[in-house]
């Protein structure tokens, strides 16, 4: 039994990753993964510069260029914008400047002119239009400009004036202990969506199309009636979740050594090197440790972990089983693609309830949702992450989802024995609902 078991487990497998198509498809997804997460360096390869900070030159005729200046880089920094702009004043000539502005030469030129009842007024010129964010930056430093004029008017001091131009320091106070961490948590959230949840919903939808088209394919070539002659139908079912669910976890692999390679592809490329690769690295990873460990986010995923990984287990082997049973009651791979549409929709709700969960902190329909089997490993591990469950709730949702898994496959073998061999779609459901009352 083990030696026939092992046995088509390794030909299922062989049959899936021995293949051109196998070895085409991972380097074409090894391809995009790396040409996305490099995508900005590619682009200057071809012509293209992300680093090139865009000039913005000032011709003062105010004597007011340093609060200007100071305006600027104080509203560009607390937006992260600064890193793109460099200011400078110029002497020259207006003409001699506009003269210069051209498709390599993209500078912003502002005109700083006195006015007798606006006290100032400016001048943008640029060769390109530019855009919405870079015009308000501007706007708001002139802006502080002409209050600074204002207040020099009416008599205050100096420093008196810079304290009120100055921007307000706001000091972040929560006394609630549990949401102090509330935006770090919400990204670390996001990070777990993208990292886990994508690629598990990536999986399982390969999954679910594998298997029905691995069994269809043996009924249409009736290779399954020399298969079950050999080996029961129970082997069978099993070999076929089995090396299935094993797929997907190695291709899962596969995915997060691509990942890898992209992110150490990036910093070959980058402007210092190699050398800088294994910096860049133990920086960015420091920093997220060090968010991980602030937030509480470590202590939460270590005691959740082990639950988490059972949970994303389960729920393979669960749509592994669903996808096998709905395969051999179908004669056709398009009346299985067809079956298939309610899983597909099923796996989209629990996605779009994980990715909105921090929404809706603390609603019942959530946490309901994250103990149902086929849903909670999008939802149920997400919540607990963002702290809305506590660990012995995200241990139930994975008691629930073994448990439904060992009765839908008790319950599912019945139907595979019946639908395996089923050729035809006559009395099918009469035949399958017949089958639930029979013994394995």
């Amino acid at each position: 039994m083990k030696t026939k078991l092992k046995f088509l487990i390794k030909q299922s497998l062989d049959k899936k990753m021995k293949t051109k198509w196998f070895k085409v498809a991972n380097i074409l997804i090894a391809i995009c993964i790396i040409g996305i997460a490099n995508i900005d360096r590619i682009i200057t390869l071809f012509g293209g510069d992300f680093e090139e900070k865009r000039e913005i030159v000032v011709l003062d005729q105010l004597g007011k260029y340093d609060i200007f200046e100071q305006s600027f880089h104080n509203i560009a920094t607390s937006v992260e914008e600064m890193k793109n702009f460099e200011i400078k004043k110029s002497n020259d000539s207006l003409d001699k400047i506009t003269k210069e502005l051209n498709q390599d030469n993209d500078q912003i030129i502002i005109v700083l002119k006195q006015d007798p009842n606006e006290y100032i007024t400016t001048e943008m010129i640029s060769f390109d239009p530019v855009d919405t964010i870079t015009y308000q930056l501007v706007l708001t430093a002139l802006n502080q400009v002409k209050s600074s004029i204002v207040l020099e008017t009416s008599g205050l001091s100096a420093n008196e004036i810079m304290s009120l131009t100055s921007p307000v320091n706001i000091l972040k106070t929560v006394t609630n202990e549990e949401a102090k961490n509330a935006e770090s948590k919400d990204m670390i959230s996001s990070g777990l969506i993208l990292v886990f949840i994508v690629p598990f919903f990536f999986l399982i939808t390969m999954l679910t199309q594998m298997i029905g088209a691995e069994i269809n394919d043996e009924k249409s070539t009736r290779g399954m009636e020399i298969i079950i002659s050999n080996v029961s139908p129970k082997i069978h079912f099993i070999s076929k979740i089995t090396a299935s669910t094993l797929f997907v976890l190695i291709q899962g692999l596969l995915l997060i050594v691509y990942s890898i390679a992209a992110y150490v592809i990036r910093g070959l490329l980058s402007a210092t090197g190699v050398i800088s690769v294994s910096g860049e690295i133990a920086e960015t990873f420091s920093s997220i440790w060090n968010t991980v460990v602030e937030t509480g986010i470590l202590e939460l995923l270590l005691k959740g972990l082990p639950f988490i990984l059972i949970l994303f287990i389960v729920s393979f082997l669960l749509y592994a089983i669903l996808a096998g049973v709905l395969a051999s009651m179908t004669t056709s791979i398009e009346d299985y693609q067809q079956l298939q549409t309610p899983l597909m929709i099923i796996l989209l709700v629990g996605y779009y309830i994980a990715i909105m969960a921090s929404q809706f902190d603390g609603a019942i329909f959530v946490k309901i949702v994250s103990y149902i089997p086929m849903l909670s490993f999008l939802v149920a591990p997400v919540i607990y992450m963002l702290g809305q469950t506590a660990l012995w709730e995200l241990g139930l949702s994975t008691i629930i989802s073994i448990g439904f898994c060992i009765l839908f496959f008790y319950y599912g073998l019945r139907i595979y024995k019946v639908g395996i061999l089923n050729y035809s779609s006559s009395k099918l459901w009469k035949k399958i609902f017949k089958s639930m009352h029979q013994k394995n």
